[in-house]
């Protein structure tokens, strides 16, 4: 009895499963059904093979979420490779074709011969409640944008001088939208009447609004084909997207809520540029124990923001961003330093050098970004 190791190319419904052993040999290969006594039958019968199993996965969480609970629980170390790294890997394997097997005996292969793979971790609790709520932030905030462009769209399409004049990222501009949406009806309520209307539903500043958009129904007395049509699509999507303002509101609460809870809050929070939403998503990203990463050049490079080197023959010292890297994480640490330019001296003179040796501004804001890596994990 030795070593074996064990692949598994996940999917929602099914997973395949090889096992081999040292010299690459086939000792298994089985389709086996997303439920637990399939996956504990599974476990028992490759847990029989060998006295020692490393188990590799080419998915971290959804389809996969069981079938690692299962193995992480049974006290099984299970590592992570990506999908794309798979598909890289097969070219070097023969034949052209792709099936679920081969797929998996290439992860098992792939777990067997690399040295760079890390374990996948049971996650801190507050931790994967913070990354539920980050994805869902994520989707709510793809749905407003969404909705806000074809909001835009349909405004310009009757009433193109009141959608340049609106900032609908506002409250009041929307809630204008939900009662008025066409020149002739701004123009019959007049100023007053609809400042009067939004001051009753709080909306902030309403003379102004009101005095914007009356001024632009007087430059436009031309009626468009479908207007009646479109302003009620117009107020359909300015409600849709107050309601989704609303749902990313409670959203954020609740993520500041579980945010509190964590350990690291005060050490994160304390960065300048860092806010709670923000926090959250680094979080989420790295699962908050720095540790892993080992070293700032680590972190940097899972994170997007070191440069990578692209030598070859004569020519040296040829640094090329990234390809392979956490998008979520880099967007922090972008996002971030962005900030931190704004409201930290040190970090705005560390930008304003970085300009003046002629990098472009993406450029200073990613080099500062990577110098603040090093707070997070001390050199």
């Amino acid at each position: 009895m030795a070593a074996i190791w064990a692949g598994i190319d996940a999917g929602k419904t099914h997973h395949h499963c090889v096992a081999i052993d040292e010299g690459g040999r086939r000792l298994l290969s089985r389709r086996v059904t997303n439920d637990e006594p399939e996956l504990l039958e599974l476990l028992n019968d490759v847990l029989a093979l060998g006295d020692e199993v490393i188990w590799g996965i080419d998915l971290a969480d959804g389809g996969a979420a069981l079938a690692i609970a299962i193995l992480i629980n049974h006290g099984q170390p299970v590592c992570y490779i990506s999908g794309r790294a798979i598909h890289r890997a097969s070219e070097g394997y023969r034949g052209e074709g792709k099936t679920d097997a081969k797929d998996a005996a290439v992860i098992a292969d792939q777990v067997r011969i690399r040295r760079d793979l890390h374990p996948l971790r049971v996650s801190d609790e507050t931790v994967t409640d913070l990354r539920i709520l980050t994805n869902r932030r994520t989707d709510l905030v793809a749905d407003r944008t969404r909705t806000v462009n074809r909001l835009r769209a349909q405004i310009t399409s009757i009433f193109p001088g009141l959608e340049r004049a609106l900032d609908l990222a506002n409250t009041g501009p929307l809630t204008l939208l939900t009662g008025y949406q066409t020149p002739a009806a701004l123009r019959r309520i007049g100023a007053k009447r609809l400042e009067a209307w939004l001051r009753n539903r709080k909306v902030i500043r309403a003379d102004r609004l009101a005095g914007t958009a009356v001024q632009a129904a007087e430059r436009q007395h031309t009626s468009l084909a479908g207007e009646e049509l479109t302003a009620q699509l117009v107020h359909t999507l300015a409600k849709e997207v107050m309601v989704l303002n609303q749902q990313i509101d409670e959203v954020d609460k609740l993520i500041e809520a579980r945010f509190l809870d964590h350990h690291t809050f005060e050490v994160i929070t304390s960065m300048p540029g860092l806010g709670v939403i923000l926090d959250a998503e680094f979080l989420a990203a790295t699962g908050g124990d720095m540790a892993v990463f080992g070293t700032p050049d680590c972190l940097a490079g899972f994170g997007g923001v070191a440069p990578v080197p692209r030598d070859s023959g004569k020519i040296s010292g040829n640094l090329r961003r990234p390809q392979r890297y956490n998008r979520r994480l880099q967007r922090v640490f972008y996002t971030s330093a962005l900030f931190s330019i704004r409201y930290c001296e040190d970090s705005r003179r560390f930008y304003d050098r970085k300009r003046a040796e002629g990098k472009r501004h993406t450029q200073a804001v990613l080099a500062l970004a990577r110098r603040r890596v090093n707070v997070l994990i001390p050199v």
